[in-house]
């Protein structure tokens, strides 16, 4: 039994409501033990049976066709193993207790839009904010005053990239690690 992070992309934003005490009972449906959620914005950990990435692809299948058919949307999640999150967070190449700065992981469906959107990125002000490509992720650090009209904020906004790609603060990822 390994312990497993489902990340849902665009709950709670835009019309896709569900509540957690939903979520957690969905994940327990479908017979995950140890279901917990954090925050409201779609993170879920639970322990499943999946070794191999054919096993944890079925796993994600499993999970986006459930919360589909129950909610009624498109549901896209990124999945990752406990392990694998926690080599993630410890990877965060900036200051994460930077007073007044955001640190944030960017995750996406497969690799192919996080490298277009480092190519795409405009040149940054290194004084509100910064970004750095990771293993699968990208990490982006702003300034809080500068926030969603930040340059790269706004690249990641753009269609193109929403129905690919998620954003977790890092505490909110530390937070699913405990």
């Amino acid at each position: 039994m390994g312990t497993w992070i489902a990340l849902l992309r665009g709950v709670n934003v835009g019309g896709i409501t569900i509540r957690s005490a939903e979520l957690r009972e969905l994940f327990g449906s479908l017979g995950f033990e140890g279901v917990r959620t954090v925050l409201a914005s779609g993170n879920v950990a639970f322990e499943a049976e999946a070794q191999g990435a054919a096993a944890e692809r079925r796993l994600k299948t499993t999970i986006e066709a459930a919360l589909s058919e129950r909610f009624g949307y498109e549901a896209w999640i990124v999945l990752c193993s406990r392990e694998r999150l926690e080599q993630i967070v410890e990877a965060f190449p900036f200051d994460a207790e930077r007073e007044g700065w955001h640190p944030y992981v960017l995750f996406a469906s497969d690799p192919a839009p996080l490298v277009e959107l480092l190519e795409a990125a405009p040149s940054l002000d290194p004084a509100d904010e910064t970004i750095a490509p990771g293993e699968q992720v990208v990490y982006w650090h702003c300034r809080r005053a500068v926030g969603i009209d930040s340059a790269f904020s706004k690249l990641v906004a753009k269609a193109r990239f929403k129905p690919t790609t998620t954003n977790r603060n890092l505490r909110t990822l530390q937070k699913l690690l405990k």
